[in-house]
């Protein structure tokens, strides 16, 4: 059973997406995580089947970026 967890970020353009990308696959995997830049929250979803919540959050602030755990 694949289980997400939804965090609030200030990832807010293509550049920054490419810059967290790195971390974010290296934590997850690719293709296991998604930011929503037209969300007003910029709402970054990933699969935590590979890594905890905390494993990414920590991830997003390596990249240099802020996470609020929604879920």
């Amino acid at each position: 059973m694949e289980t997400t967890v939804k965090f609030k970020t200030n990832i807010k353009c293509g550049g920054c997406i490419a810059t967290v990308t790195p971390f974010l696959n290296e934590t997850v995997g690719e293709g296991h995580w998604q930011v929503d830049i037209q969300d007003p929250n910029k709402i970054l979803t990933a699969d935590t089947s590979a890594a905890t919540a905390t494993e990414i959050k920590q991830s997003i602030e390596k990249a240099g970026y802020q996470a609020e755990l929604l879920n």
